[in-house]
């Protein structure tokens, strides 16, 4: 009776740890200009426009404002579209201008599947930027990668919309 006992508590242990809340923290409004239908956008919901010329050259609002510092994915891929392309395209140029400066890449998915599967997925997903910035003369040394998989979302919701706009790499100044 004892050892059944320990089994259920040690059970619920486990399933506690394992449980995890969304941040709250992300933002409900949206981020990024979003092209639909082949997973692909840029932006960070800075109006490119509206920007002013007050940021300092180098810095994570530089990239925001004057490249954009994500890229997004189709449903269940981490192949890199044309439009991602030309984004990374942008960014390798930025990054080779700063040669001092180190990123990191954030690897993201949207909230459907497991944990595992999804931090899996966030990982390819990074590991596919860091590969392409790589190949547009980045050095490797400079690029980290890390994945978040479903738990730090840039939208809160169920729809595809969220959905879409979860599934993505975005380029951190380290």
């Amino acid at each position: 009776m004892r050892l059944k006992f320990a089994a259920v508590m040690a059970t619920a242990i486990l399933v506690a740890a394992c449980s995890s809340t969304p941040d709250q923290t992300a933002s409900a409004t949206g981020e990024g200009t979003f092209s639909d239908g082949d997973g692909a956008g840029t932006g960070t919901g800075i109006d490119r426009q509206v920007a002013t010329g007050d940021v300092a050259p180098g810095s994570q609002e530089d990239l925001v404002v004057n490249v954009g510092d994500r890229v997004f994915f189709g449903f269940d891929e981490y192949q890199i579209s044309q439009e991602a392309q030309n984004t990374l395209r942008q960014q390798a140029q930025w990054l080779n201008r700063y040669p001092n400066i180190n990123v990191v890449i954030e690897g993201h998915s949207d909230e459907r599947g497991t944990r595992e599967y999804n931090l899996g997925l966030g990982d390819r997903r990074a590991n596919a930027v860091r590969s392409f910035l790589v190949s547009q003369g980045v050095s490797d040394s400079r690029i980290s990668t890390v994945s978040y998989g479903k738990e730090r979302p840039a939208i809160l919701g169920s729809n595809e919309d969220a959905w879409a706009r979860n599934r993505r790499g975005v380029t951190v100044v380290n």
